[in-house]
């Protein structure tokens, strides 16, 4: 069954967000865009480079008013140690989420169970607390901040223009489609 337009399901979990413990939940995230970002764990080698991607491109997110979380099955006493020992991590201005109960990587889909880490899970959630864009990789697979940044503007164009659609490769300002029987063959 698609994720796609279902509504996250309930949360609550503690993150490491600012140099302080703070409390993230299903309600927290409801009334503005989000990026739920999974990764297998603090630690490790190719989360780094995605979460310090996400970093550096952090400032072009808030922009458009989109929170990033970033999640996995360590607890919020591993994020603060991880962001105190790597100089990657410690430029991270996002939240990181502790899920070491399993319960977020379960409701969204991508808890690995034998292992109990999350797969590199991305989930664009509207402000309505719908899922609107999903993406997973496998492990060995970095994911691209550009390109999420991309896909996130394209989900806020579609949402605020009833009736058009962004086609491939859409970038902010280019032309989008109103589908219509008169388009059907002509693409």
């Amino acid at each position: 069954m698609s994720q796609i337009n279902s509504e996250i399901k309930p949360f609550n979990a503690m993150a490491f967000h600012n140099g302080q413990f703070v409390e993230v939940s299903d309600q927290t995230v409801k009334g503005k865009w989000s990026v739920f970002f999974f990764y297998p764990a603090d630690f490790t080698f190719v989360c780094p480079t995605e979460l310090g991607d996400l970093a550096d491109h952090y400032a072009e997110f808030q922009k458009l008013g989109v929170e990033i979380y970033g999640v996995s099955t360590d607890t919020h006493f591993t994020h603060k140690a991880w962001h105190d020992a790597s100089d990657t991590i410690r430029k991270i201005r996002y939240p990181l989420v502790g899920d070491p109960t399993h319960a977020i990587s379960r409701n969204f889909e991508v808890l690995i169970e034998a292992k109990g880490l999350a797969d590199r899970g991305t989930f664009v959630v509207d402000p309505n607390g719908r899922i609107q864009i999903v993406e997973i990789t496998a492990g060995g697979i970095g994911r691209d901040a550009s390109e999420l940044l991309r896909k996130v503007k394209a989900a806020q164009y579609v949402a605020s223009h009833p009736g058009e659609v962004c086609p491939a490769k859409w970038q902010e300002g280019a032309a989008t489609l109103k589908p219509s029987l008169d388009l059907v063959g002509k693409i």
